[in-house]
């Protein structure tokens, strides 16, 4: 078997996404959203991936992952590469799914954003949420959000990650990242201690429970502009699940405070490209305005995506209408948009 190091460098020179080590299968590297093994190695016995395991989490990280059966955490691979790994234990064997975390933070213009999302994250106030499945680049767009933060704008940011991936460097900006499980248990913990740290910007690397989605929006209404992830496909549907995670009688509530605390919501997919090798992002954006407020208060968000659909002069986009576009440019077949759309059949008609 090739060394835990020899396997990483490979994920790096390859361009791979993600490293796979698991027991009965030869490594495996994710390379524009495809699986293909890695080249000269041996299907994997249980010494082989247990040895991997042991090689590369740190003894904090391997202790967890013995009492709990699984152990998340962040590592240092060269000056080039950083990784954040889960190991785990299934059928009783140890596992590994290995994340290549790039060193260059990218632009707006090369995740494909509008620049009118400049505008809504230099806003003082507010709750700007990055949603999409796993593996969507969520974190790599919040990263490229405090960057561009962090080099034209004095803020205190606090980041609060599990784990903390990309590193960031102080520019006009002073940047506290805090790692759960290493400078503070858990989210909720953190943004309730984050809030008595001066910040301008909370970053939240994840709204798990109710305690920090409660968190979340009580600092956006008090003053702080927080970014967040949920995973969640389309803006109505993240309005929903925010609601749906409070119970029936505190509802109203939290539908009137966000409607007045929500700055918008950033739907992403990561897709292979057809034109060329590698992946490119399909964006649904969502910002708020008195109609889309309305809907929220009022228990309507059915109504929200044909706002969306009829506010593109307000940097608005529908998920299925920018497939459409990537379509159209020759970006993306006719099979990855459809099977990417939310209303894939009245989106196939169009795709000619």
């Amino acid at each position: 078997m090739a060394t835990p190091k020899e396997l990483l460098e490979t994920c790096v020179r390859e361009g791979a996404s993600d490293l796979h080590v698991t027991v009965g299968r030869a490594p495996v590297l994710r390379k524009h959203g495809r699986l293909v093994d890695v080249p000269g190695c041996a299907v994997l016995a249980a010494a082989d991936t247990e040895a991997f395991v042991q090689a590369i989490a740190p003894e904090r990280s391997w202790k967890e992952a013995l009492e709990v059966g699984s152990a998340d955490f962040a590592i240092l691979h060269s000056a080039e590469a950083r990784f954040r790994i889960n190991v785990y234990k299934q059928k009783g064997f140890w596992g590994a799914a290995c994340r290549l975390i790039p060193t260059r933070l990218l632009s707006f213009g090369e995740l494909g954003l509008p620049d009118n999302v400049k505008d809504l994250i230099t806003r003082p106030r507010g709750l700007l949420l990055v949603t999409g499945p796993t593996g969507s680049g969520k974190t790599t767009t919040l990263a490229a959000m405090v960057n561009y933060l962090n080099e034209n704008f004095d803020r205190h940011i606090v980041t609060i990650e599990d784990p903390v991936e990309y590193y960031h460097s102080h520019h006009k900006s002073v940047i506290m990242q805090r790692e759960i499980g290493v400078d503070v248990p858990t989210f909720s913990e953190g943004m309730r201690r984050a809030l008595r740290q001066d910040p301008n910007v909370i970053l939240l690397g994840e709204m798990r429970d109710l305690e920090t989605i409660s968190a979340a929006i009580t600092a956006a209404e008090t003053g702080h502009l927080v970014l967040a992830t949920l995973h969640t496909t389309g803006a109505a549907r993240t309005v929903d699940r925010i609601i749906d995670a409070f119970p029936t009688e505190a509802q109203e509530q939290i539908r009137a405070q966000l409607s007045v605390s929500l700055i918008a919501v950033i739907s992403q997919s990561l897709l292979s490209r057809s034109d060329k090798p590698g992946r490119v992002a399909a964006f649904e954006i969502m910002v708020m305005t008195p109609a889309v407020e309305n809907h929220i208060r009022k228990n309507e968000t059915f109504k929200i995506p044909s706002t969306i659909q009829t506010s593109r002069r307000l940097g608005m986009i529908l998920l299925d209408d920018h497939l459409l576009e990537l379509f159209k440019a020759g970006k993306i077949d006719r099979d990855t948009a459809l099977r990417t759309a939310q209303q894939p059949k009245d989106l196939e008609p169009k795709l000619v």
